[in-house]
């Protein structure tokens, strides 16, 4: 029996879920038809793919190679009738599109219902994580694009600056800096108090250390009480009193107007930064993707 790209996508399915019945959940077929167009593709090429271990499905070597082809087959499928419909003026499909948490959260959603209403027959998917996850699920060909809020270090990623943005110094409206009328912070006085950490791999995190070296200062004099994998994680600590930190004005700039945190320079320390539309230099980026990154710059 010939192979067909509807027996890949199952079994992309059956590798990503590690699961028979969770990979038919995902793709709407009894968990019976999915060992069935296992066991044809099996048949087809001669050799086991996929082993059964206690209740996980894992892919054989062999099994390791088509799943890597089977994605790109898959992929090319989308582009090529992304393309066609492009081109015959009906922009269709789907699209994935990554985002550090800030980019995520408060810049991509700013996008969407323009492109919604300017391509109502795309949907869009938003892949969030941390800076370092965007960049290896571009480099893994996960994603095809994303924005992130810092530099990387990676002789194939292409980055381009996207949108301006300045941290700064947070607390809450009942700290006793809250009403300091300079409106700046010595750096000296910041190094001793309770202070709420991101993650490592978060650019948020990076501008600050870098930012710090810049003046002179390590991160690692910073007095950090807890790590919260989130800006708006590290909001909520802020709120509660659980620390003080250095946020995105993005991020907090409806709890700054509704006066429940104050915001604060740190002297000698530059906080500017920028977040970057971010791309892989050898991929060609689908229809849909170059269609809504024009959007965006535009």
């Amino acid at each position: 029996m010939a192979m067909d790209l509807w027996q890949l996508k199952v079994f992309v399915n059956v590798v990503d879920q590690k699961s028979f019945s969770r990979a038919g959940d995902a793709i709407f077929l009894s968990q019976p038809t999915v060992s069935s167009h296992i066991k044809e593709l099996e048949e087809h090429f001669g050799c086991r793919l996929v082993d059964r271990m206690g209740r996980e499905a894992l892919p054989t070597k062999a099994g390791e190679i088509l799943y890597s082809y089977s994605r790109k087959l898959l992929q090319l499928k989308d582009e090529t009738e992304s393309a066609m419909s492009a081109f015959l003026g009906h922009a269709r499909g789907e699209l994935t599109f990554g985002g550090s948490s800030i980019p995520a959260t408060y810049i991509i959603p700013d996008f969407i219902g323009a492109f919604s209403r300017d391509y109502p027959d795309i949907s869009l998917c938003v892949i969030t994580g941390d800076t370092s996850e965007i960049k290896n699920a571009i480099l893994e060909g996960e994603v095809e694009a994303g924005i992130v809020g810092a530099k990387v270090d990676n002789i194939y990623l292409k980055q381009e600056k996207l949108i301006d943005d300045e941290m700064k110094l947070v607390v809450p409206a009942s700290h006793p800096w809250a009403n300091n009328e300079n409106r700046e912070i010595e750096i000296e006085m910041l190094l001793k108090e309770p202070f709420i950490g991101r993650e490592k791999g978060s650019g948020t995190w990076d501008s600050i250390s870098k930012a710090m070296a810049d003046a002179g200062f390590n991160i690692d004099q910073l007095v950090i009480r807890s790590r919260l994998g989130s800006n708006a994680s590290v909001i909520q600590g802020i709120l509660k009193n659980a620390g003080i930190s250095i946020v995105s004005q993005i991020a907090v700039q409806e709890y700054l107007e509704a006066g429940k945190l104050k915001s604060f320079s740190i002297k000698g320390v530059n906080l500017k930064r920028h977040f970057y539309l971010t791309t892989h230099r050898k991929r060609t980026l689908s229809p849909l993707v170059k269609l809504f990154i024009d959007f965006i710059k535009n």
